[in-house]
């Protein structure tokens, strides 16, 4: 029980004064205007999506692992590589998430753009259970 107050504890720390919302909405801010731009430009809805996710991976990773979790970020060398790749997996899982409900959401006929905001929802709360809960854990 304490364990899973603790961690509930540096949860709210991390997301409620704002570096996980806020790295999160860089992020998403260059997810999103990617996303409209590959649209513009005759990419399919998902094929899209999931390109424009990975920028955002590589944008939360940087400011994640120098302003959210700095306290959980491994030392230089195997460690921090294998919490890079677990940031790349988790990342994955928000890809797959992203691509596969605004794919739905296209079969569906919904705007790609709704479908996109409720694959942003889905992706965050997932991402962000995995990193605080394995990725960056202390």
């Amino acid at each position: 029980m304490t364990e899973l107050l603790d961690f509930l504890r540096r949860a709210a720390e991390r997301l409620v004064p704002g570096r996980y919302l806020a790295a999160s909405v860089v992020a998403l801010g260059f997810d999103m205007a990617s996303f409209l731009a590959l649209l513009a430009v005759g990419l399919a809805a998902a094929p899209a999506a999931a390109l424009s996710y990975s920028l955002g991976i590589l944008v939360h990773w940087f400011i994640s692992s120098r302003a959210v979790f700095v306290d959980g970020v491994a030392e230089r060398g195997p460690a921090r590589t294998r919490q890079k790749a677990l940031f790349v997996a988790s990342a994955l899982v928000g890809l797959a998430l992203t691509a596969g409900i605004v794919g739905l959401g296209a079969a569906l006929g919904l705007d790609p753009r709704l479908a996109k905001l409720v694959a942003v929802g889905v992706s965050f709360v997932a991402t962000w259970l995995l990193r605080a809960r394995i990725v960056f854990a202390v």
